[in-house]
């Protein structure tokens, strides 16, 4: 079996077998054929055999990936975008070999070691500054106040937030449902703040229109304009959260992500536990959650200071 053909059978498994979202088998598909193309170069267009790829040809990648190449857009990548290419990579490795293919084995890669991440996120002050940049006067502000209140209320990922629907949203409750990656389910809870945005917003609305948020701009109503051409696209609430960054001037550039880890700061430091926090943002794994060392860390000096013998 070629390189090529075990892809596409990888890629057929991933969407039929495994169920996996359409988003994750698109980005399989491009790290998987950004290596066809690279082994390509290297073979001089021959078609390779599975069986004959080697060691030596991962790490030359490798070693591609780390000096050579160049984004035309952000140029050297990271290590964190350089282990997605050999995640993949392993994947589709443990794939054949699960199907008998006689392959070099998936354990074999190993995924270089990366800082420490740092996490931005708003302090009370800027969060503040934030919202009061919010015009509230005609609709188009009152739903531009509701997103934020609602990303820093729920910890929403900007995709889950565009996609939600007015009758999936429970008000009353203050609760709904979403499925976020991976097609992991989980509960959101809004605030009392993100509850009464959300109600002066939807009761200044008088369209038809099933999105949760819509856009104000663009093509004009018409007897054709579907909901999902009337839903607010990623990159404007992206846009829009920049744009009342500058108002708050607050300097370093922001987006809905950030919110998103000011809420789980905001959770953590009036003292909710790591196992919650986890759940509230639906990361798989705790060692995710992990990333917010700023906030734990803290915690355990304060737990060090108030209990250590040491300190009486």
């Amino acid at each position: 079996m070629t390189i090529s053909e075990s892809i596409q059978e990888f890629l057929d498994y991933c969407e039929l077998e495994k169920n996996l979202s359409q988003k994750t088998v698109r980005m399989y598909s491009y790290y998987l054929r950004f290596f066809l193309d690279w082994i390509y170069e290297v073979k001089k267009n021959k078609e390779v055999d599975v069986i004959d790829l080697k060691e030596k040809d991962i790490r030359e990648f490798r070693l591609y990936l780390s000096r050579k190449y160049l984004n035309p857009h952000k140029g050297q990548l990271k290590r964190q975008t350089q282990n997605y290419f050999l995640v993949a990579l392993r994947s589709l490795l443990r794939h054949l070999t699960k199907k008998g293919h006689t392959v070099i084995s998936p354990d074999m890669i190993e995924l270089g070691k990366q800082k420490d991440r740092t996490i931005k996120y708003l302090s009370e002050d800027e969060l503040k500054r934030l919202f009061d940049a919010v015009d509230t006067v005609d609709e188009m502000g009152l739903r531009d106040a509701a997103i934020l209140d609602v990303l820093f209320s729920t910890g929403l990922r900007v995709s889950e937030l565009a996609a939600l629907n007015k009758d999936k949203v429970n008000l009353k409750a203050g609760e709904f449902g979403v499925i976020g990656k991976g097609g992991k389910a989980r509960v959101v809870f809004l605030s009392t703040n993100a509850t009464n945005a959300l109600k002066r917003y939807l009761d200044k609305r008088k369209d038809p229109f099933a999105p949760l948020f819509i856009r104000y701009s663009g093509p004009k109503e018409t007897d054709d304009l579907t909901d999902e051409k009337k839903r607010l696209s990623v990159r404007s609430i992206e846009r829009m959260i920049d744009k009342y960054r500058k108002k708050a001037n607050i300097l370093f550039r922001i987006g809905p992500h950030i919110l998103r880890h000011s809420y789980a700061t905001d959770l953590l430091s009036h003292g909710a536990d790591l196992r919650s926090v986890q759940e509230m943002l639906g990361h798989k794994n705790i060692a995710t959650t992990q990333i917010y060392t700023h906030v734990t860390d803290l915690r355990l000096k304060e737990v060090h200071a108030k209990f250590h013998s040491g300190n009486k």
